[in-house]
This record gives C-alpha cells, sequence and structure tokens, in this order.
C-alpha cells in the first residue's frame, strides 16, 4: 500500500455498496491510522515503546520468553507522545488555505479569477497527499462582498475532469447555481467559465464543487463565501471575526485544511469578543465543542436566529453553517475540538479535528 492510500479509502468506501454504519466506523479507523503515523512522526521513539512486547529481544531469533515492559513504562511512553504533540502546537506546515481574497475592480464589478488545479498539500507535519485546490490553497480563498454588491466569478479549470462552482445557501438566479447538467453545461479541463451576479441574502455561506463533488469536495475544492449585511445587528459585532471550514473527506479530519498539530489557534486578548463561522463541507456531523466558556448562536446557515442560545457543545451536519459568539473573559489556553472523540485522539495523542482558543 502506499503510504498516503489510507487517506483515500472513505471516497472509496463511498463508492461500493455496503450501511453507513461500516462507512463511519472504517473511516474513523482511517483517521486513527492518520493520526497515529503523525504522531509517530513527533515521538517515533515512544512508539517503539509501546509495542516492545511485540519485539524481538534475542538479537535475531526469536525469545520463548520476551522481556515486556512494565505498564508503567508503557504509559509513560503514551505520554510522552500525547506530550509531544501538544507540544509542537502550532506546528509548521507547508501552504496556508482560506486567505481573504481581494478583488480585481471592473467599474462596480468585483472580480474574482479562480483557477482549479491539483497540487500536493500537507495536512500535518511530514504528512504530504493529493489535494484539488482553487488558486493553490485549501480551502480555496476567502470570499467577502457586501449585500447588494455586484460579483464576477471567474473559473478556469486545469483539473483532469469537469468541474462546476455551486454557491452553497446564496439565492442566486437559477443559472448561476452551478450544476452541471441542470443549470449549466460541466466546464471541462481547459475551460473557463463566468458567473455574475448581485449579493443577495447576507450571510456565511460557501462555495465548492457540484460535480464529481465527494471526491473534488473531500480533495480540497471548497471555500467560505461570505455576504456581509448592510445592517448587521448590535449582536454581530465582534473584535475577531474567524472563519472555520470543517472537512473530512481524503484528507482525513481538518479545520481549514489542517490536522493536529498544525491547525490555527484562534488568539484573542481579555475582554474581546470573537465570532467564528462554522462551515461543515465534510461528509460527517461534528459536535464543535470549546473548553472554559460558552458560545452564544446567533446565525444559522446564514440567518440570524430570532432568540439567541447558549451552548458549549455545537453540532454541525454536513451543509450546515453556524455562526457564534464567544466572550473572551476567560483567560488561558483553552481547547476547543470535534467532540466525536475518534476524530480528535487516539493512544498516540491529539490528531485531526483539534485546536485551542487562546485568551490573553
Amino acid at each position: 500500500m502506499h503510504e498516503n492510500d489510507h487517506l483515500k479509502m472513505p471516497g472509496a468506501l463511498l463508492s461500493k455498496k455496503g450501511s453507513r454504519r461500516d462507512f463511519l466506523r472504517n473511516t474513523a479507523v482511517t483517521a486513527l491510522a492518520g493520526g497515529a503515523l503523525a504522531a509517530c512522526s513527533i515521538d517515533e521513539s515512544a512508539a517503539q515503546t509501546l509495542k516492545a512486547n511485540e519485539m524481538d529481544h534475542s538479537g535475531g531469533t526469536m525469545a520463548p520468553n520476551p522481556a515486556p515492559i512494565t505498564p508503567a513504562a508503557a504509559a509513560d511512553a503514551m505520554d510522552r507522545m500525547h506530550e509531544a504533540g501538544i507540544k509542537s502546537f502550532p506546528a509548521k506546515t507547508a501552504g496556508k488555505g482560506n486567505q481573504l481574497m481581494q478583488p480585481r475592480m471592473d467599474g462596480a464589478v468585483k472580480v474574482y479569477e479562480l483557477t482549479a488545479r491539483k497540487l500536493r498539500w500537507e495536512t500535518a507535519p511530514g504528512q504530504t497527499v493529493e489535494g484539488w485546490a482553487y488558486n493553490d490553497q485549501i480551502p480555496g480563498p476567502q470570499i467577502r462582498v457586501r449585500e447588494g454588491d455586484r460579483v464576477r466569478l471567474v473559473l478556469k479549470n486545469e483539473l483532469p475532469e469537469s468541474t462546476a462552482v455551486h454557491f452553497h445557501g446564496v439565492e442566486l438566479p437559477n443559472a448561476q447555481d452551478g450544476v452541471p447538467f441542470i443549470t449549466q453545461p460541466p466546464i471541462k479541463s481547459g475551460q473557463t467559465f463566468t458567473y455574475e451576479f448581485t449579493a443577495p441574502n447576507p450571510g456565511s455561506h460557501m462555495y465548492h464543487s457540484h460535480h464529481n463533488a465527494a471526491t473534488q469536495v473531500g480533495l480540497g475544492m471548497l471555500g467560505a463565501f461570505i455576504i456581509e449585511p448592510k445592517n448587521p445587528l448590535p449582536i454581530e459585532k465582534a473584535d475577531i471575526d474567524y472563519v472555520l471550514v470543517i472537512n473530512d473527506g481524503m484528507h482525513g479530519y481538518t479545520f481549514n485544511g489542517k490536522s493536529f498539530p498544525a491547525t490555527e489557534p484562534i488568539v484573542a486578548k481579555l475582554g474581546q469578543k470573537v465570532r467564528i463561522r462554522f462551515m461543515n463541507e465534510g461528509m460527517m456531523i461534528h459536535p464543535m465543542h470549546l473548553h472554559g466558556m460558552h458560545m452564544t448562536v446567533i446565525a444559522k446557515d446564514g440567518w440570524n436566529t430570532p432568540a439567541p442560545w447558549k451552548c458549549d457543545t455545537l453540532n454541525v451536519a454536513p451543509g450546515e453553517r453556524y455562526d457564534v459568539i464567544v466572550n473572551c473573559n476567560n483567560p488561558g489556553t483553552w481547547a476547543f475540538h470535534c467532540h466525536i472523540l475518534p476524530h480528535a485522539e487516539s493512544d498516540h495523542g491529539m490528531f485531526g479535528m483539534v485546536t485551542a482558543l487562546i485568551v490573553k
């Protein structure tokens, strides 16, 4: 098996006949394997210590009674791996996704030019996978416009297959909806297609492929599309506005294209308000849990909630977006993770859908 083949298994599993339960079980196992590989690269000696009972201590011949390690030594080895992962956070990796894109102005029209092509993407230190990306970043560039803006998005397709762009949650004219053979022809390899519209309903939206989507979105064809309101409500005002794109495709469990310890922390000063925009581009539900402080939910799928409500764990289903406000009144480094535990932690330490909110 190629070293990255395990990262392609979820897509393969989807193509086979089997129960959803089988898919979820096997995907969790796949992610644990990915997390184990990443953690082992941090502390290989500790991993070897944990496996000492399985090793040959006879110098080449199998000893009938290999010397076992003690439970305390195994526990210490596990602790070292967990500690190494935490101490390396946030780990440096090549590439950064979800970068705010500045438009080119054509008169009063905001023009965004995207190119879709393959690349190599580092999700965690030393863990490089094949990616399909907009403008060489996963997630693609963050696009922010204002309600009423005239927007033009030009997509050039350099992928080996057709594609299209769907503006998820944006209430557009039918011809701009981006679904091949329903609203437009597919954008074939080598072709360019232009979308143009006036930004309608404000809120936290997404853009992504809607052609062979389980593969293309799973490989990175996704991004945040935010329409800011002309008249924001007082509750929407925040010191920091942070977009967190969740995905669980061929790259394992990721936040903004990275897995722990390469995820990015959210950093705020004591007393500041942080707005977090959750966007689930994956195929699974992810209950997002923040330690130390509660979240106030102010919007769902781009629509303001009639009565904001508080929680510390927010279940974000595929395709959903939630906007929350966190009042950073509790100093410290606070864990922030998906609470489906096999998406976040194994015996080798934390991996995947883990980051932190740091209140200074």
